[in-house]
This record gives C-alpha cells, structure tokens and sequence, in this order.
C-alpha cells in the first residue's frame, strides 16, 4: 500500500501546502485541529473530512450565562500552621486563579470540610465561617502549632487543555470555560448544540470528540511558584458537584464526602490503593457518561456521520477496559501516543470498530515539556524517528488501523526532513498493518499477568503518558514490545475467581502502598495463601521493586517466602542476615547482558533470607537479582526496572525462567538486543527493526534453526519472505 490510513492536519491559508503533504503521505483524510480550521477548497478535495468538537466547551456565550452549570472540583488549600488560637487561610492561595474560582453559591457548611491535618480530626463546623468577598475561611480555637486545610468547591473557570494550548502557542484569545453535563439544561443545550453543529457541517465524515465531558485533573498552581501542582490522567476529581453527589446517594444509599477527594492532599491519583467508595464513585459517573455519551453519538448516527473519540483529553469516565465501553457505540478510537504500551493500550480496546493513533512530535512549536520542536533548536524528524522506533515494537505485536498528526501544519515548512520522516514512517506503518491482516504474530506459549489493584479496568494505562522512574510504566514498556501474551489482573480478580489457569507467570512491581505493588491488598491472608500455592504447583512470580510490600511483624515482602529475599527497613537489625554472594558462572537470564545491570534507582537493604536463594547480582552488598525456588514454581526479585534493551532482554528471559520454559527460547529473538522481530506465519514474513539512532548488524534464528544476518540502518527495517 503506498496510500490510505493517515489523517493529516490541514489549515486554511495554507491550501497548497496542505494538498501536497496530503499526496506524499499518502493521506484519505484530512483533519481540523485546535486553533486551526479547514478552508472551503480543502474540504472540496475529497477527502473524508474529520472534524473535532468538544462540547463542554463549545460555546462561551452560553457558559458565561449559565456559571453555575460550569465543572467543579474540590480543592485542598495549602496547608496553613496556627502561630495563634485563630488562623485564616486564602482558599486559593498557591492555585492558578485564572483556572479556579471558589464556588460560594452552594453552602459551604454543607458541601466543605475542615481539617486539622495534624491529628487528621475534622474541625466542626461552628469553629470556621468562610467570606465569600474575599475568599478567606477563618478558623476558630485552633492548636498553636498544627496545621490546617480546608477542603472547598471551586469553579473551573478556564477549561484545562484549551489553558495548556492558549499557553503554549501565545493565543491571544477569550477563556473557555467548560460545562457540566450533570445538569439536565446543559444536557439540552449540548444535544442541541450538536444537532446545530451537525447542520452546519455538512461535509465532515468523522466527528472526532476531543473527547467527552470530563478532562483528566490538571491543577495549575501559582506562576510565581509553580506552573503544575497536581496531575493525573486515571484521576475523577474534574467529575465533582453537588448535583452528581446527591444522585450518587439516591443511586448508591450513602454519601460522599470532600474528603473521598481530596484524600489528604493525595487526591485521587491512581497511584493510591482505591477505596471501594471511590470505586463506586467511578462506575456511578462510567454509567452517566456512557448513557448521556450514547444520546449524543446517536445524534449523529442519525445524521449519516461517524464518531470518534479521540482518547486522552477528556475521557474520564469512558474507561476503555470497563464493561460499559462498547455502550457508548463509537465508532473509532484515536489515542496519541509517544512509545510502545500506549499503542498496545489502542489496539486492546473492545467495542470500538476502529484504532487510529496520533503520532508526536505534535505540530507545535514546543513539546509537552517546553522543549523546542519546530522552531530553532528543534529537531522534529530526529524526534518522529525516536518516537516511532518506540511505537512501532508495540505495532508489530498488536495491529492498528490508522496513524495521523495533529497541530499546525504550516509548521512542517521549514524542516524538509521531518516531511521525509513521515512519509517513510508513513510506508511502514501500512506495511505492517498489512501483514497483521493476514494474521497474528507468532507469539510465545507463554502469558504473563500484571497484578494491580486497578486490573484489567487501567490494562496498558497508569497516569499519563511514560513516567520515567516509576517501575511498572517501565516494565509495561518493555512487556508491550515482547513476543508474550500480556493480562492484567486485580487482587479481588484473584479472590472471586483463583488465578486463571493459563497463566504461567505473575508480575507484580511497585512502591510500597501504591496501587500498583498493592498496598493494603497484601493483609488478605486469602492473596497470600493463592499465590503461594499457586508457585508451589509450578507458576512463577516475578517481583519488582517493593513487591507484596506492607510490613507486618517484621516481615515487609508479604511474600518474601516466596521471593526468598526481605527489605530491612530498622525494625528487624538485630537479626543476623545471612552472608551471601554472588553467583559464579552465566546465569541463563543474564546471557545477553555484557554490561553492568542499570535498574535505574534501586530498592536497598534487601537480604537474602534462605542459603538456598541464588544472588545473581547485587550493589553495595544488596542483592539486585535474586531467584528462589519453592515447591516446583521458580520466583524471581529485581530491585528496579529501567526500560532500556539490556533489561528488556533480561525481563524476556526472565519469564521464561519463572515459567520453567528456558528451553523454549531461542526462535524468532534478535540476537542483538538493540533490534527487535516479528514472525507472520500467514505471510511468511519476518520483520526485524533497529531501535537505534546507529547501524546494527543482528541474527534471527527461524522454527528451524535457519538463521538470518542482516545490517539495519538506523532506525530502519528490514522485510525477509520465508
């Protein structure tokens, strides 16, 4: 194919160059962009035409004269220590006021809370009133020295992503403000909004929802102290008024409070173990979504048009692994993506007919960090390479249907190369989409579940886009460009239904009390009595980090037993550890590895607690990779993760190794861990790619021991018919 399946940004003014860059990508489909829009000679062309909307922010006149329709949110203010027996605090000091407006029209008595932070006691609500002039709460008999917060409701009166674009690219435009669908009238409004809006667009094919009703939460704080205080794309608070609250507790028998929020200042983050009445907070605001969400596509269904959402603005409450997605009724998913496990969390989406991904650099003048791209300093085809190298190993496990760009393409002007960039990446994308038409990979018999407190509800998706130090993120972009089969489970999965039977190996990695090495979920004696028998009939356990970490009577790996190693955190020094070191030889999960073993930052103070337990590696006389056996199962330790080729080589064989599976390997692996492959056997086609900005010569051997040398360019990819 040298044309088909990539939705190009177009801009008015700049016709020509749009018509050109649309024939040498070989684009079907042009698309609007924020900030841009798409002459009448463009939309003549064609071409099917993609037009964005977002209706909760779609129309300003409407949201200035319905303020108390906008989206809220509970804030925490910064915590204030009482110097005397009565203190003040500045609700939105420390915030950005120009995003946040405190909501003074529903009563604070009712809908606020008030907290000394020090002994997390509640201060009752005769001891503080709030000025709405001025937006002061003051707080009576107080304890000299504790400190104190206040839980409110603020308005967002500046809705984030247009913020983050107004900002980036120096908009000189009005705020927009976003509303709330909560609300029966903003309801009417949007559907009549959209009806409107669908008359007045007769030539768009795709209407592409940027996204639905409630961004991810993005508190922006003061500018002369700090650009970002809080964000996470997994988070609900945006989803907060005290409409949904009394819904919530006619639908659910019991009320939420501020605190269920704010959390102590944590908020939702989903890095935090979620409580159950957070999670019936999400799957009451999944179940509105999804219904008022399935009104409005079916808007415009009936008016011959397709719907898209495009995935990663304000897809809160859509939830693309919960059992609800596939009522929503889109007909395409657009995720934008920068490495390998975003794409593998596109193509894993049910009930959605078509995956598209936008690819990076976005057409803006500087990237999400402020780092230039197209302006000088900037090398944009330098970065679509990199980004594309990451992507693509995710794209050769799992197929998509379509790529795109997104921004402004007058930009691309002047830097020939990055239009060179992207008509190659551009082939290869339909390359491998055709091979994956034919059928599937070749994947190893060996499946892998991620163990979470989120499960299969967060497959693929944490907080955002990669997080580079956190372990899981690390390892998840590693696993996405594996030849393995990849579940994710929960602890309450494993309680209502034991640990499936084909799964050969469980990963669990993480920080102590987080999400996602478990937290409190490890004081279930029923999780460790399963796991445990489960290795000792033959699994494996890999642990990562501070896996099964809650420290209970000495102990701090719940299932150290199993990991035979434990982390001394000062409670158990006087305990004689046992002297080990490292072992002689080339252990089979090392054979690739010719340098020093880079876990990033490492978990310290690890001991060995059996002299059966083999040290592969260690720093500073703390064990870095530990193996034990137990029973006929094999567990393994890593005190980090980096994602990098040496350890995603090692993690490879690594679950071979837990999954007692080391003779397994071997076909259809690079031997150079810097390129990857994939097998089609449908096809017959081998596809091997270099991840590097160098030339690397790799071998693959075949089902038969047929081996394939082959020199690849940088970046580039080489195709071999078996």
């Amino acid at each position: 194919m040298i044309k088909g399946d990539f939705t190009l940004p177009g801009e008015a003014g700049y016709e020509e160059l749009t018509l050109e860059l649309a024939k040498k990508w070989g684009a079907d489909a042009i698309r609007d962009s924020d900030g841009t829009v798409l002459s009448d000679k463009i939309i003549s062309t064609g071409y099917d035409i993609y037009s964005t909307i977002c209706l909760v922010r779609a129309d300003n006149e409407w949201a200035k004269a319905n303020r108390n329709k906008l989206q809220q949110n509970y804030l925490m203010s910064k915590p204030v220590v009482a110097e005397t027996h009565k203190i003040e605090i500045d609700l939105l000091s420390g915030f950005f006021r120009e995003q946040f407006e405190v909501n003074a029209s529903d009563d604070p008595k009712k809908w606020w809370q008030v907290f000394d932070r020090t002994t997390s006691e509640e201060i009752p609500k005769e001891q503080w009133s709030f000025n709405p002039s001025n937006g002061i709460v003051t707080i009576e008999k107080v304890k000299k020295w504790h400190q104190y917060t206040v839980n409110f409701l603020a308005w967002q009166i500046w809705e984030g992503i247009s913020m983050y674009n107004h900002t980036t690219n120096n908009w000189n435009q009005e705020h927009q403000m976003p509303v709330d669908p909560i609300y029966p009238e903003t309801q009417q409004f949007m559907l009549d909004y959209l009806q409107k809006w669908l008359d007045e667009h007769p030539h768009t094919k795709i209407v592409r929802f940027t996204s639905l009703f409630y961004n991810f939460a993005w508190f922006w704080g003061d500018p002369a102290i700090q650009r970002f205080t809080y964000a996470d794309w997994g988070s609900y608070e945006g989803t907060v008024s005290p409409r949904a609250m009394r819904l919530f507790a006619e639908s659910r028998g019991y009320e939420m409070t501020s605190e269920d929020f704010v959390n102590n200042g944590a908020y939702c983050t989903s890095h935090n173990v979620p409580s159950e009445r957070l999670l019936d907070w999400m799957d009451f605001m999944n179940e509105f979504v999804i219904g008022f969400g399935r009104k409005c596509i079916d808007v415009i269904h009936a008016a011959d048009k397709v719907a898209y959402m495009f995935y990663d603005d304000h897809w809160v409450g859509t939830e693309p692994y919960c059992k609800r997605f596939k009522d929503l009724g889109f007909d395409g998913l657009i995720k934008c993506v920068f490495n390998a496990f975003e794409a593998r969390l596109c193509a894993g989406v049910k009930g959605v007919g078509l995956k598209e991904l936008r690819l990076h650099p976005y057409l803006f003048p500087t990237g999400l960090r402020g780092e230039p791209t197209f302006m000088e300093g900037g090398d944009p085809a330098l970065d679509a390479k990199r980004f594309w190298a990451n992507i693509r190993r995710g794209l050769l496990r799992a197929p998509i249907d379509r790529i795109g760009l997104g921004g402004y393409l007058h930009l691309v002007q002047d830097f020939p190369d990055f239009v060179e960039a992207i008509k190659h990446i551009a082939g290869e994308f339909r390359t491998i989409k055709q091979f994956h038409s034919e059928g599937a990979p070749y994947t190893a018999p060996l499946k892998v579940a991620v163990l979470t407190a989120w499960g299969n509800l967060r497959s693929w998706v944490y907080v955002g886009h990669f997080i580079h130090g956190m372990e899981l993120y690390e390892i998840t972009e590693s696993l996405a460009g594996l030849p393995v089969e990849v579940e994710f489970i929960s602890f309450q999965d494993i309680l209502d239904h034991g640990i499936p039977n084909d799964i050969d190996v469980i990963l669990n990695a993480g920080k102590v009390g987080t999400a996602w090495s478990g937290g409190e979920h490890w004081k279930n004696e029923k999780i460790i009595e399963t796991i445990t028998e489960w290795v000792a009939g033959g699994g494996g356990f890999i642990g990562v980090g501070e896996p099964s970490a809650f420290p209970n009577s000495g102990q701090y790996f719940r299932l150290s037993h199993l990991l035979g190693v434990d982390r001394e955190i000062g409670q158990t020094l006087s305990n004689v550890k046992i002297e080990t070191s490292v072992a002689a030889g080339n252990h089979f999960i090392l054979e690739d590895i010719d340098s020093n073993i880079d876990f990033g930052k490492d978990i310290d103070n690890i001991f060995v607690l059996s002299k059966d337990t083999t040290v592969l590696s260690e720093i500073d006389g703390s064990p870095k990779i530990a193996i034990n056996q137990f029973g006929k199962g094999q567990s393994l330790y890593l005190s980090g993760f980096k994602f990098n080729a040496e350890n995603t080589r090692l993690l490879l064989r690594s679950l071979y190794f837990a999954a007692g599976r080391q003779s397994d390997f071997g076909s259809w692996v690079c031997s150079n861990i810097h390129t990857d492959c994939a097998f089609y056997p449908n096809t017959k086609k081998l596809v091997i790619i270099n991840c590097r900005d160098f030339e690397e010569r790799t071998t693959v051997v075949d089902g038969n021991g047929k081996v394939f040398d082959v020199l690849l360019k940088p970046h580039g990819i080489e195709i071999i018919d078996l």
